[in-house]
């Protein structure tokens, strides 16, 4: 009998997804060294014919902070910025910060920093303010970050005012923690794009299309949706207690116009193609065809641990457990054996629906892309279970 090829060993793997509707459709790049494999499966949205292509945009979420993380690197390796310069040089909005005594304290509790916030601590999330996945009745900081427009959960790119309004309502507000103290996601790679667009004197937008995007060949990777390409786009969902509900339409959603905020945290849209692209960059150590385009320097920081162990002992599982995982810079990385990725594997999830993960020893790349949230037990169990049709070593 001749062996199930890998297309169809995910196909099996994902198609009961679709026929239960637990996702309208999904797509999947997968590279082997120098063999690439890509499937595209089910629909571009639960009421629509429109089969899902190997170009259909997806909305990335959080697959958005390792291009943000690169781009970051960047300048470092350019002398741009350095890593352990406080922020406040290109920040100023962000400089005197004082700290919440305690998470649940009033706004009014505070006690200065102990130091100023660096673009490694941005890097690393530890700059001290963060999603802090609390109620907002119980922590009044949580319900301040949400009435100023600091957003404290899903992309929201409608939502968010211009750089310079964002940068300032955030400076408004103390910290949660010290600078250092402790791993809380997120908002620091918003920062993180600020910053980026300061030192380089143009929009972050601009910045990634120039420097990552257009070398790199990623021809749909932007922070909203042209209308020629809307058809492309995939309709947002998120479980509900009588199936999947639609929470961002394509024509009308908040991809269809472009923002006056470019999320480094989590706005960008992308196909499983083109960050297969970038993925393999990072795999190759930063190259690109004959480019060099990340320095190896840089490479190594985002995908070796950057979290002291008491760091870690004070950090939340939510969204990364370190008892099995830690953080780079910008990519999670494998560290407890009998995982479905093999220890020393890397890569990042995105709350809407998208994965990717790298393991470097057998030069295996996935990328797949769904446009679900992952709200249920059944988002995560599509990962795992393409994880398992990925062959990885043991």
């Amino acid at each position: 009998m001749a062996p199930v090829s890998l297309p169809e060993r995910i196909r099996a793997a994902l198609e009961p997804y679709m026929q239960r509707t637990a996702v309208p459709g999904v797509a999947a790049a997968i590279s082997y060294r120098d063999e690439v494999h890509v499937l595209a499966l089910g629909t571009l949205a639960l009421t629509s014919a429109e089969p899902v292509q190997r170009d259909s945009l997806f909305r990335i979420s959080s697959m958005t902070k390792p291009v943000t993380a690169a781009a970051a690197l960047l300048l470092v390796h350019r002398g741009v910025i350095t890593l352990d310069e406080p922020i406040e040089r290109l920040l100023p909005e962000l400089a005197d910060r004082r700290v919440l005594r305690q998470l649940n304290s009033p706004l009014t509790d505070t006690v200065p920093a102990d130091r100023p916030v660096t673009v490694r601590d941005l890097l690393t999330f530890t700059d001290g303010f963060g999603q802090l996945y609390r109620s907002p009745t119980d922590h009044p900081i949580v319900a301040a970050a949400l009435s100023a427009g600091l957003r404290m959960g899903p992309p929201a790119p409608a939502s968010q005012p211009a750089p310079d309004d964002w940068l300032a309502q955030l400076g408004s507000l103390p910290l949660m923690q010290q600078p250092g103290h402790s791993f809380l996601y997120d908002t620091a790679y918003d920062v993180l794009s600020v910053l980026i667009a300061r030192a380089a004197g143009t929009d972050f937008a601009t910045f990634l299309q120039d420097n990552l995007f257009e070398p790199l060949g990623m021809v749909d990777t932007s922070f909203s949706v042209p209308a020629s390409k809307v058809h492309r786009l995939a309709a947002a969902y998120t479980p509900g207690s009588t199936g999947l509900e639609l929470t961002d339409d394509p024509r009308t959603g908040q991809w269809a116009s472009e923002p006056a905020f470019h999320s480094g945290a989590g706005g960008l849209v992308s196909t499983c193609d083109d960050y297969l692209k970038f993925a393999r960059m990072i795999l190759n150590q930063g190259r690109t065809g004959s480019q060099q385009l990340l320095s190896p320097a840089a490479v190594r920081l985002m995908t070796t641990d950057a979290m002291s162990p008491v760091q870690k002992s004070r950090s939340a599982t939510i969204p990364l457990d370190f008892s099995t995982h830690t953080w780079g810079m910008g990519l999670a990385l494998v560290t407890a054996p009998k995982q479905l990725w093999p220890q020393s594997s890397y890569g990042w999830t995105g709350g809407l629906g998208t994965h990717w993960m790298t393991d470097p020893q057998a030069e295996v790349v996935a990328v797949i892309m769904t446009q679900v949230a992952m709200t249920t037990p059944d988002s995560t169990q599509l990962f795992d279970d393409f994880a398992r049709a990925v062959p990885v070593r043991g």
